[in-house]
């Protein structure tokens, strides 16, 4: 039987020998390519499309997609010697991430952070006078930071020789793809051995609220115009609490709404009621168990009704953010014209490779599913990247740290108190109050805690929790001791440098051994 090939070149090596059994997927010959061929019918595929001015494409690594995960992917690709091309449908390279996302969101929160300092220096004995907020200037700087990235990526595609296409890119089948130019060059066609999806998350938005320019998704708020007296938070999560954290600081008074019974469901009860404790100031209002029935537009700003109990049926609000979940961006890329499979929810299946259904085709990042966070996109880049190449990695890791940049910051890794019970694994948990830090004392810091949960069985790391300053910047040693299989003699007998906040870790192994002597005997081991 013959099969058509999807490239013209030179086979350089072929490592099977006549007789052999291999399996599906197995790289049994070395080729030097030429150009990638498409089927005979792509251009019958792409009717809809004009075809009378296009550039044609030939690599071996397409990525589409710019954001953390799909230019670690196409750099890795490149490092790797492959020939890549990226494509991007907006004007700036870094995607969600660092245009909308995770950069200004932590421009504004560092900002924001400096304010709130501000405020009390003059119980340190400096005074610096009257604080003014520019929001103008505000925005600049964040652009600015924002440029000074993405300007880098186009530098670092340059040294790697990585073709960067602006333009909306479509499937056409599983060797070609039609980008759309969204500026005055042509159309492009490319035509690649291997792609690598990329195309990240959008925010869910409710359908009953009104279109308004009051009514904003996490990219809307980020864009400053003026503070608003009255804001509505929806959702519980951690886009919500930063954004709030940002507007809380800049003078606006925050409610917010969670249907659930808690808020930042993913992480360790204690760190949560802990967080609370500091940030109860920052609401009004903070509704739990309810829901948001409705909300009508009106000349003095947005009225919101509420299902819930011990609620105001309707309150009036000048700004309401949406933070209620992210979903994959699956559709009107053409994948269904290749017979990518995807869930229910629209996520991309793929396997522990990093690989679809459709073997020379990966995704990775927040179109394959929770968690959403750029740092597993980055991860799995490296891994699509390296079996494109011809190596044969896994996505292995045992766990995935997450941080919630408010103020103070919480983090958390691993199991929580809570799964663990779940799962009816017995622990040894250890807990130090940062109230018994000195570093944390002479910062202004000392609400915060660290804890760990052990394995009683063995006495190994199975997670652990940190809030209050930098937390989100400690967290990964508690990520490493997991993934080693430390116990919590590794971690207590650690000599970490003193005065610090990372000391906290040891010092909370200690606590779980009954060996810690800063704190009180009665606490030493609880």
């Amino acid at each position: 039987m013959s099969v058509p090939s999807t490239c013209k070149g030179i086979i350089k090596n072929i490592s099977v020998q006549n007789g052999d059994i291999v399996q599906s997927g197995t790289t049994f010959m070395e080729v030097i390519v030429d150009r990638y061929v498409g089927s005979s019918n792509e251009y019958n595929n792409i009717s809809a499309h004009n075809t009378s001015n296009v550039s044609e494409v030939y690599c071996d690594v397409l990525v589409l997609g710019s954001g953390p995960g799909g230019y670690s992917a196409a750099f890795r690709a490149a490092d790797l010697g492959l020939t890549t091309v990226m494509v991007e449908k907006h004007s700036s390279l870094g995607g969600v991430c660092l245009n909308v996302g995770c950069i200004p969101t932590k421009t504004l929160l560092h900002s924001v952070s400096l304010l709130d300092s501000a405020k009390h220096l003059n119980n340190m004995g400096i005074s610096i006078g009257e604080i003014n907020i520019d929001v103008e200037k505000l925005n600049d700087h964040t652009d600015s930071i924002k440029s000074r990235l993405s300007d880098g990526l186009t530098s670092m595609s340059k040294i790697r020789k990585v073709n960067v296409i602006k333009g909306t890119g479509e499937f056409i089948d599983s060797n070609s793809l039609y980008v759309k130019s969204k500026d005055e060059s042509p159309d492009s066609m490319i035509h690649f051995q291997y792609a690598i999806i990329a195309t990240g998350s959008n925010p869910i938005t409710m359908p009953f609220l009104p279109k308004d320019e009051r009514v904003v998704d996490s990219t809307g708020a980020l864009k400053l115009s003026k503070i608003p007296e009255k804001m509505l938070l929806i959702g519980g999560g951690i886009i919500s609490l930063e954004i709030g954290t940002i507007y809380s600081s800049l003078g606006a008074n925050i409610d917010l709404v969670e249907i659930s019974d808690s808020l930042i469901s993913g992480a360790d009860r204690d760190l949560v009621n802990a967080w609370y404790k500091v940030n109860s100031k920052r609401f009004g209002n903070l509704m739990l168990n309810t829901k948001v029935t409705g909300a009508k537009s009106t000349e003095n700003g947005i009225e919101v009704y509420f299902d819930g109990k011990d609620v105001k049926n309707s309150i009036r609000y000048d700004l309401i953010l949406q933070a209620i979940g992210r979903k994959p961006n699956s559709s009107n890329i053409g994948i269904e014209k290749i017979g990518i499979v995807v869930d229910d929810c629209g996520y991309i299946i793929v396997d522990s490779q990093m690989r679809t259904n459709v073997n020379n085709i990966f995704a990775i990042g927040d179109v394959t599913g929770n968690p959403m966070l750029a740092h597993k996109a980055v991860h799995e880049a490296h891994i699509a990247a390296e079996n494109v190449s011809g190596k044969n990695v896994f996505f292995d890791a045992k766990v995935i740290p997450s941080v919630a940049y408010t103020n103070p910051e919480i983090a958390w890794v691993g199991l929580t108190e809570d799964e663990a019970k779940k799962r009816e694994i017995k622990i040894k948990k250890g807990i130090f109050p940062w109230g018994a830090s000195g570093r944390a004392i002479s910062m202004g810091a000392d609400q915060g805690l660290t804890k760990l949960i052990f394995d009683s069985k063995d006495d190994r790391i199975l997670g652990g929790g940190i809030v209050g300053a930098h937390a989100g910047d400690l967290i990964g040693e508690i990520a490493l001791a997991i993934e080693m299989g430390s116990d919590v003699f590794d971690i207590a007998k650690t000599i970490h440098p003193h005065p610090t906040l990372i000391e906290s870790i040891c010092m909370a192994s200690e606590s779980a051994m009954g060996t810690c002597t800063d704190l009180p005997p009665s606490l030493a081991g609880k």
